[in-house]
């Protein structure tokens, strides 16, 4: 099935609004985890208004599945992911004060940036993955970046799902296609939520993982964590 990775930055956010430590950051790690998540994601910010950097060095040693870290590579950002080592870096454009992802790399212009960068990921053994829309140029010269995989950023499809969801998938289902075809694997993430990652997953099947944070936790209020992460993962299971 594909995986499901649960980003805990929602919880942080929580955590940080009030101070102290309550919502447990590292025990709601732990938490989706043992409740049948396939990894756990955090994406620090330069202001860590949400997740710290302080959290991800504390969070790697409990980690029992896969660690996903996303970020725009600054050289902070990159001595961070050295430190740490996660299974997985997942490069992300945000600027400083962009609020959350809104938008893929431009991997013509930023080509020999984003070469370097996953050249030097690589040589610590880290698998990388890219952000990008379901544009075909920009997925042709994602693969020349030698990044391991590509996330697609899937705002745009949430957000015409619920008026025509064929034309909502019709461009990620290309995009993903072209990127198998030159061997990268694709994973997804944004705006994913329990009405419109079913038909995602059945119609891109080779789709290796997604990266859900805001819905699943948003669905846990109502549902319980554990019984929301169940959720999700039913949605998932490869027919």
């Amino acid at each position: 099935m594909t995986k499901l990775s649960v980003n805990i930055n929602k919880i942080a956010t929580l955590r940080n609004s009030r101070g102290g430590n309550i919502p447990d950051v590292l025990k709601a790690a732990i938490d989706v985890q043992k409740f049948g998540a396939d990894g756990v994601t955090v994406h620090p910010r330069p202001d860590e208004r949400h997740i710290r950097y302080k959290d991800v060095h504390e969070i790697r040693p409990i980690i029992q599945t896969e660690l996903n870290i996303e970020g725009y590579p600054s050289p902070k950002f990159i001595d961070l992911v050295k430190t740490v080592r996660p299974h997985q870096v997942t490069l992300v454009p945000d600027p400083p004060d962009a609020i959350t992802s809104n938008s893929g790399w431009d991997t013509i212009n930023n080509l020999s940036f984003l070469q370097d960068i996953i050249g030097e990921l690589k040589e610590y053994g880290i698998r990388t993955s890219i952000f990008v829309d379901p544009n075909p140029d920009i997925i042709i010269n994602a693969a020349k970046t030698n990044t391991d995989r590509i996330e697609l950023y899937t705002e745009p499809y949430a957000a015409l799902y619920p008026k025509d969801r064929e034309k909502a998938i019709a461009p990620f289902v290309e995009a993903a296609t072209i990127a198998r075809d030159m061997g990268l694997k694709i994973n997804a993430g944004h705006d994913l939520n329990l009405q419109n990652l079913k038909f995602f997953n059945e119609r891109i099947p080779f789709i290796k993982e997604v990266s859900i944070g805001h819905a699943l936790i948003s669905d846990a209020l109502y549902f319980g964590l554990e019984v929301t992460i169940n959720k999700y993962k039913q949605l998932l299971i490869k027919d």
